[in-house]
């Protein structure tokens, strides 16, 4: 899995073509699952309070919100560069 239990609570209310007993992988396609640009941008919201981080603006973009791989890498590097500066 490689996340922690809170982003994956977070991101499961978000993908509501998800149901409860299907896994979330690394790969999972977010969109597939039912993630629009309305609740992308209230996950990013979410996100941003759950982990008291800010998105930077490159990050702000389709690939960012294509996988949970590809969410979580970038929450990362977010709470990584939060808490170095």
């Amino acid at each position: 899995m490689g996340w922690d239990q809170q982003f994956e609570d977070l991101l499961r209310e978000y993908l509501p073509f998800l149901s409860d007993g299907e896994p979330l992988t690394p790969d999972t396609d977010l969109r597939d699952a039912g993630l629009d640009s309305l609740a992308t941008v209230e996950l990013l919201g979410s996100l941003e309070g759950a982990y008291d981080v800010r998105f930077v603006d490159e990050a702000l973009n389709l690939e960012t919100f294509a996988t949970p791989a590809t969410l979580w890498g970038t929450l990362t590097r977010m709470t990584e560069a939060a808490a170095a500066g």
